[in-house]
């Protein structure tokens, strides 16, 4: 698996809206919300729910996992 520290930083928002969007999950995503948790000492009541809905989708079957 790449490093994570050469994984571009863009925002959990634009992370999780671009997941949403196209109904599925990929291992980039999962990489670039990986990262963007662990670049953070603590999580946001907005980043909470962001996250929410991507497990929301998921456990509905509304996002596919891809990998």
């Amino acid at each position: 698996m790449p490093e994570l520290t050469n994984t571009p930083k863009i925002s959990m928002e634009a992370i999780v809206e671009r997941i949403l969007s196209f109904r599925q999950i990929t291992p980039i995503d999962q990489r670039l919300l990986k990262s963007a948790l662990l670049s953070k000492d603590s999580l946001t009541h907005n980043d909470q729910m962001h996250l929410n809905r991507v497990f929301d989708g998921i456990r509905n079957g509304l996002i596919l996992i891809v990998e």
